[in-house]
């Protein structure tokens, strides 16, 4: 099936438990493309507690396959997607556990968004049980962009005894030894989060470090994982996992969340349909692109 350009796709920003006052709360709310949200109803939980998806009408032209790959080159679009869609997932936690569903995940009509639903209500339901009071953490690490050299006077003493080509050559020597240095730091640091996350953790996602204008500039990303996390134990994980690179020069770890579980709310054998646009391909998006693209 194929859908006109100028006819809207059904953008889906997560399943969730029913509330109450889940429908008032977010009528009104301007979602992605400033679009209403509304909530589609399908099928029952194995406590039967009812499952519902939450959804917004977007532009086809601006969320089809080919649109998505134009947009995606375009961070200031990409960010405020990514605002809209964390923005309405946050509204939706605030009442009722939800499973938040990949930055742009579109299909067809609202139909196809509800067999999509119909057909893994079950597996929605044992997901949210299992993610029920957890939520995330991000932890990056980066080595800074200009890595230590040698103090100015050793270099010059260096200098002094050598050929202008060896002393070249000797600084940069030195050069790669201090990146190696910094490298080896930035990896027990990462060695200290992970003691941090057998501690704390339930759960790890491994996300590809982020580079170019995502990474921003401080410095190179060598290290982008989330950890899933009771909730009673989110700030004491946050305070250790902090420290992790205290004493390591030229490294720097940051921690942010508490997040809705972003990384966890679908298992790596999820059913296809899931996370991909109407047409089959894989929705648009980058790892923690829907966090970090959050106020």
């Amino acid at each position: 099936m194929t859908t006109s350009t100028s006819e809207p796709v059904t953008y889906a920003y997560a399943v969730a438990r029913a509330h109450p006052d889940l429908a008032r709360t977010l009528a009104g709310l301007a979602g992605v493309a400033g679009a209403p949200v509304h909530l589609i109803a399908e099928g029952e939980g194995d406590d039967g507690t009812d499952i519902v998806l939450v959804v917004s009408p977007v532009p086809a032209a601006d969320f089809r396959e080919e649109g998505l790959r134009r947009h995606l080159e375009d961070l200031d679009w990409l960010e405020a997607v990514a605002r809209a869609h964390h923005a309405t997932v946050e509204e939706v936690t605030a009442l009722t556990p939800a499973l938040p569903l990949r930055l742009a995940t579109v299909y067809v009509d609202d139909g196809s968004a509800r067999d999509m639903l119909r057909s893994a209500v079950r597996l929605f339901a044992e997901r949210l049980d299992h993610l029920a009071g957890q939520v995330e953490w991000g932890v990056k690490i980066y080595v800074e962009a200009t890595a230590p050299t040698a103090p100015p006077a050793a270099q010059s003493t260096a200098s002094a005894d050598m050929t202008p080509g060896r002393a070249y050559l000797s600084a940069r020597r030195r050069q790669r030894g201090d990146r190696e240095a910094v490298y080896r730091a930035a990896q027990e640091a990462a060695e200290r989060v992970a003691d941090v996350a057998r501690a704390y953790a339930t759960d790890r996602a491994a996300h590809r470090p982020q580079q170019g204008a995502l990474a921003g500039d401080a410095g190179e990303n060598v290290f982008n994982d989330a950890f899933l996390v009771p909730r009673e134990r989110g700030e004491a994980f946050r305070e250790k996992a902090s420290r992790a690179g205290h004493g390591l020069e030229g490294v720097r770890v940051e921690v942010t969340g508490p997040w809705a579980p972003y990384s966890f709310a679908m298992p790596q054998d999820a059913p296809d349909g899931m996370n991909r646009t109407d047409d089959g391909e894989g929705a648009g998006g980058t790892d923690g692109t829907a966090r970090d693209g959050a106020p």
